[in-house]
Formats: C-alpha cells, structure tokens, sequence
C-alpha cells in the first residue's frame, strides 16, 4: 500500500513564527519573509552560523546573543542548532493564489492536499518533497491538522519558505471547487491503481491522508481516481513523507514528459 506512520497524535505546542534549525532560518531569510529578529547563541559564529549573521546583517535584521537556555525554551525543546528566528506569523494564502501562481509559470496546476496530517515532522517532510517535486501549493485543513511550526520549518529544511500553503475550513469543499475549476482528483490509499499506470500530467491535485487512518471517507468519495503504491516487499506500506516522495515524483516524472508531446 502507500502509506502508513506509527507516530501519531503527537501534541504541538509550538508558537507560529518561531522558527529554528541553521537551514530553516537560512531559507527564511533569503524568502524575504519579514523577520522580528533572530536569536544566536552566545560564543558560537562558525560555519553556517557565520552565513546566518551575514546574511541577517545584509538585510538589517535585528540579531541577539544569547544563553543556550533562551534558544531552548524559544524551541520548546526541539533542535534548534545554536540559532532561532521570531519571524511574522505564518502566511497563508488562498487556493486561487496557488491556481494563479501556475498559471504565470504557464504550467497545468499541481497540487497537494494534506488530509488531517497531525505529526509536524510528517508535515515538513510531505512539504520538503512537495516543493522539491514542483507541487505549486498545498492545501491544509484548519481543523484536525497540524498547524505550520517551527518543528514543521525544520521539518521542510526550508522548503516552507519557497511554497504557497493554503489553510481551508472544509477540504471536502475545496476540492468540490477544484473540480470545477478542471482540476482532477487523485486520491493516494491502498486499493488504488498503480501511480505508475496513472495519468497525471494535466491540471491535478493529489489528496494525501492521515498517518493513522488515511483519507477520509468523505474526501475519498470526491476523488476522482484512487491510486497507490506497488509494494514488493514484506512491509505494506510507507511512511507518509515517504509515500508523497514517490506519487509527487511519479506525477512530476509524467507532467515533464508531457511538456515535449
């Protein structure tokens, strides 16, 4: 099958806009997504740490030395590398900025729907493979999903920064909208046909679910295909991020060939 995760309901308690990591506060830098301040710890200036003052410098953004126990509570604990940026709340934007973006590149719109995801480090791998595929935007739900954190920053090694997310209230809705708009449906989950045999070179979105029970029934039923992952070996499936790497790529593989036909 495609996809499956043992590490689920984990709780998130992270703040929006604190983001940590060396690559994430790079990335969110050169995104030039406004920037309060970020924080570096006391003594430490080499490496990629050294790039992070440059780079803050050059924009003017505000820089603090401080204790390792400041960077530890502004990451709730998570790994934050010696380096932690308190950047504007998350931006979001609509489902017909994501349409819009594909359509100045002049590509058939590519999309991926997160379908109640909850683990963060789940979330940025889906989304690091999402932008690394060429996947215009991302659609999330506002309930029963995990929020963009700055575990889910990490998470991306900074591909959030250079991706367009959209935050819903209904996906059931949403995609009923994108089906009108000529975009077709293509749910990833067990008993599909094979992603390899698929068709998903025009306009598509591709609806992901949740690490524990996949996708909903109601999201399922407005799919316009269910397709899935051949497994070859003893396991039946793949973890979430992982799944997502191989539909995103199969799908960015077919959507490359049919730009030559």
């Amino acid at each position: 099958m495609s996809y499956k995760n043992s590490d689920t309901d984990m709780a998130n308690t992270e703040q929006e806009g604190i983001i940590y990591g060396r690559n994430a506060v790079i990335e969110l830098i050169k995104s030039d997504r406004d920037i309060e301040k970020i924080f570096i710890k006391s003594g430490t200036a080499e490496g990629s740490l050294s790039l992070i003052i440059s780079l803050a410098k050059s924009k003017s953004i505000p820089l603090s030395s401080v204790a390792k126990e400041k960077l530890d509570n502004l990451a709730k604990g998570g790994a934050h590398q010696g380096v932690v940026a308190m950047a504007s709340g998350t931006c979001y934007y609509e489902v017909e900025d994501i349409l819009e973006y594909a359509k100045s590149k002049n590509e058939p719109p590519f999309i991926l729907i997160c379908d109640k995801i909850e683990d963060p480090h789940n979330l940025g791998a889906v989304i690091r493979c999402a932008e690394g595929a060429g996947v215009h935007g991302i659609i999330i739900s506002k309930r029963h999903s995990c929020p963009i954190s700055g575990a889910v920053v990490k998470a991306s090694a900074g591909a959030l920064a250079h991706l367009k997310i959209a935050k819903v209230a209904n996906i059931v809705s949403e995609i009923e909208s994108l089906k009108k708009k000529g975009l077709w449906i293509y749910g990833a989950e067990a008993d599909g046909a094979s992603v390899y045999e698929s068709d998903i070179s025009g306009p598509a979105a591709i609806v992901i679910g949740s690490e524990g029970n996949g996708i909903s029934h109601l999201v399922r039923e407005k799919c316009d295909f269910i397709i899935s992952i051949p497994m070859h070996g003893k396991v039946n499936s793949f973890n979430v991020s992982c799944a997502a790497a191989v539909i995103l790529c199969e799908a960015a593989r077919k959507r490359y060939l049919s730009s030559f036909k």
